[in-house]
């Protein structure tokens, strides 16, 4: 499978499904904005497990999500999705009366 992606709490990988993606959860850390870096065991477990409870009563809902289904402790199937950045800018205007 070909590395697609790699952060600092997953990896993602291409599968022979074309919009379907591997992720696969890492047991690495990071602290003070990744100036400290080091495994942490089950953390990648502990990260995918908490994902599902937080995926399925969305689309219990009927809101649409990105999961597929659970391969394992650490990995499931994803649908591959083209990210688009959205930025909000909130400025305050105030009237001054003299």
């Amino acid at each position: 499978m070909k590395l697609l992606y790699e952060g600092k709490a997953k990896r993602l990988y291409e599968t022979e499904q074309p919009y379907e993606l591997l992720t696969e959860f890492t047991d690495d850390g990071t602290a003070f904005k990744g100036e400290k870096h080091a495994p942490f065991e089950n953390t990648g477990c502990m990260n995918r497990a908490l994902s599902l409870p937080l995926i399925q009563p969305l689309e219990k809902e009927g809101v649409l999500t990105r999961f597929v289904r659970k391969i394992d402790d650490i990995r499931m199937i994803v649908k591959s999705v083209k990210i688009i950045k959205v930025e909000f800018l909130k400025r305050a205007e105030y009237a001054v009366s003299s």
